[in-house]
């Protein structure tokens, strides 16, 4: 059985895809009372599953009338895409997380399969980087680098 994120993330999911503009506006509280749950599991989700490196662009404003704006971030060229995955989400230091964040995103975008996806995040994995931390995440964003800028030379 799916927990509650899993079946708020699927709604959110669900609307912003029928949405013709790309893009949904949310209210906390709405959801939450749709879900029957507090709008601090709203937010949890909101900031784990629709993160950039997820390719989603999120503008929040609290308060009385306040929103959630969700859009999908869409891909203009391979080279705009690799550049703003290799400098801006990448840089030279990256956790495992985050890593696996942006490969599940190429996956999603259709850029490498089900074994890409896989052999990349077996390849970028802290069971296999079996060095000190700082090294560890440095190390794997040179391997991420370099492997999305392979796949995006195709």
């Amino acid at each position: 059985m799916r927990n509650i994120s899993d079946i708020i993330e699927q709604h959110i999911k669900r609307i912003l895809q029928d949405s013709p503009s790309g893009a949904i506006e949310i209210q906390r509280s709405e959801l939450a009372e749709m879900f029957q749950c507090v709008p601090s599991q709203i937010n949890y989700v909101i900031n784990t599953r629709f993160s950039l490196e997820k390719g989603y662009l999120v503008e929040s404003k609290r308060g009385g009338g306040g929103f959630i704006r969700i859009k999908k971030a869409q891909i203009i060229s391979k080279s705009m895409l690799q550049e703003l995955l290799t400098e801006e989400l990448i840089g030279d230091s990256i956790t495992q997380q985050t890593g696996y964040a942006i490969i599940d995103r190429l996956h999603e975008e259709g850029l490498i399969n089900d074994r890409e996806s896989t052999l990349m995040k077996i390849a970028t994995s802290r069971n296999v980087l079996l060095v000190d931390v700082h090294v560890r995440d440095h190390l794997r964003a040179n391997i991420l680098k370099h492997m999305i800028a392979s796949i995006l030379i195709r």
